[in-house]
């Protein structure tokens, strides 16, 4: 009893210096990095704000990263400190400086970055890709890039990459720029400023869904690997509980559902697709969005969500029938009218207030243990084709192995119902399965892009913050070498 006591004394006196001491490294009393985070009750992460990452959304934070390390904090039992320095070299040597305990920022793996920190078990695999602008001709190899202004972040795998085409194509010439990130340059080059970049393609995906003009040339990369990176350390407690991490979140496919989550309808609205939902929504929306805002806010619901369904509904056209008889703005049957109390399903009023009553009874029939984003998606996807027929394909779902409460899942049973092999097996039978799983990936796109046009657009404002012509001011030229 004495020895317990006066171990727990020590303990006690250790953890009292630790906390007096500041300056004075862990190591030397005898605890390891992790315990030092515990003890802390927080793990300092190093991020960047850009779509794949970290960023402020409509319901607030989020991002793969941010979604990441939250998770990862709540495995520690600790907080999540976010630091965000002030561009993307800083970032890096911060890491390699031991600044913070780890950096989540989508960081390709190299050899160059190995050398000065230690990386995680990869996340996620890419590409890296060079970036135009539609109206200009397309580059199909690296000569085509001397007809104009290539582009790129400081300090990242890009740079190491461009030198390396460049052994073989000296003409080659790039500017660096130190302050913008790759979502900034992809700006400059949607605005016409710049004629190319490099970004990841999950990068790449995700902004040519705001910035419908800008396409992808080639990969100028084989597929490589994101992942957290840590300063060198002879303590490998944190890279083993990080590892350990990552192998359970694989296994139970949490990181697949949150890939599925971040990028699950990334490339779904094509050019023309995009470009008209922009028409209409200036020409269309103006006389509906007071409506929809007024129905949302009683059911609690985005109004930007309500819209969405709306446009995927009738592209927001009030006297819309389809050859199955539906009716009006939000599309509604005649039964599902009556059951909502809808008299006039012409009407935008009733039908929009009919559509999101609607909807919110298809959200709160879900079981209450599916969690959001999934929640939503299911009561999408009821809305098109019913209670009933996504029940049988959840239970196909959990029959086949699958989790039926997860849309990454069941998105993959719902094109089974149309099949005779699978239906049979269920209550209520035949169902034109794919047109669910569209029907949520439209709405999902077309809410997406409701939120980044009605809302600050921050890559813009970052950009523009700067001093004035940023990509003539603020790059470094990068030559050839002299030979």
């Amino acid at each position: 009893m004495l020895k317990n006591t006066i171990a727990f004394a020590t303990s006690i006196i250790f953890l009292s210096l630790l906390n007096a001491c500041d300056n004075y490294s862990a190591s030397h009393l005898g605890f390891s990095t992790l315990e030092q985070i515990k003890h802390q009750g927080e793990i300092k992460v190093l991020t960047r704000q850009d779509p794949t990452t970290y960023y402020e959304g409509a319901d607030g934070l989020t991002g793969l990263e941010y979604d990441l390390v939250m998770l990862f904090a709540q495995h520690l039992k600790v907080k999540a400190n976010f630091i965000i320095p002030k561009n993307f070299n800083t970032l890096l040597q911060q890491i390699a400086e031991n600044k913070a305990d780890i950096a989540a920022a989508g960081l390709t793996i190299t050899d160059q970055r190995k050398q000065r920190m230690r990386f995680s078990p990869s996340y996620q695999s890419i590409t890296e890709q060079i970036i135009y602008r539609s109206g200009n001709k397309r580059p199909r190899t690296i000569a085509d890039l001397s007809n104009g202004i290539l582009e790129i972040v400081k300090s990242t795998s890009h740079n190491d990459t461009l030198i390396r085409l460049q052994a073989h194509q000296p003409e080659l010439e790039w500017n660096l720029n130190p302050e913008l990130n790759s979502d900034g340059l992809l700006y400059l080059v949607n605005e016409g400023l710049i004629d190319y970049t490099v970004a990841d393609s999950h990068l790449a995906g995700r902004i040519k869904h705001f910035y419908p003009k800008l396409y992808t040339a080639f990969d100028i990369t084989a597929p490589r690997q994101l992942a957290w990176a840590m300063p060198h350390s002879d303590d490998n407690s944190l890279y083993d509980e990080v590892s350990l991490f990552f192998k359970k979140i694989k296994q139970d496919k949490t990181l697949q559902h949150l890939l599925e989550k971040h990028y699950g309808n990334t490339g779904n609205l094509d050019y023309v697709g995009n470009c008209t939902f922009r028409l209409q929504m200036q020409s269309r929306l103006p006389t509906y969005m007071p409506l929809f805002k007024a129905a949302a806010q009683e059911h609690t619901i985005d109004w930007r969500l309500l819209a969405a369904i709306g446009y995927q509904e009738s592209h927001w056209r009030s006297d819309t029938t389809s050859p199955t008889g539906v009716k009006g703005l939000m599309m509604l049957t005649l039964a599902t009218a009556r059951q909502l109390g809808v008299k006039d399903r012409r009407d935008p009023v009733q039908s929009i207030a009919g559509g999101a009553l609607y909807f919110k009874q298809r959200l709160n029939k879900m079981p209450k243990r599916i969690q959001e984003p999934d929640r939503t998606w299911f009561a999408l996807a009821s809305y098109n084709v019913g209670f009933g027929h996504l029940e049988d394909a959840r239970v196909l779902t959990q029959n086949r192995g699958g989790n039926p409460d997860k849309w990454l899942d069941v998105k993959q049973t719902l094109p089974l119902l149309s099949q005779r092999k699978w239906y049979k097996q269920t209550r209520h039978g035949y169902a034109r399965g794919k047109e669910p799983v569209r029907y949520v990936e439209n709405i999902r796109s077309y809410y997406d892009l409701l939120v980044w046009l009605t809302e600050e657009n921050q890559i813009e404002k970052n950009v523009m913050s700067l001093p004035a012509e940023p990509a003539k001011n603020k790059a470094l030229h990068f030559a050839p070498p002299t030979l």
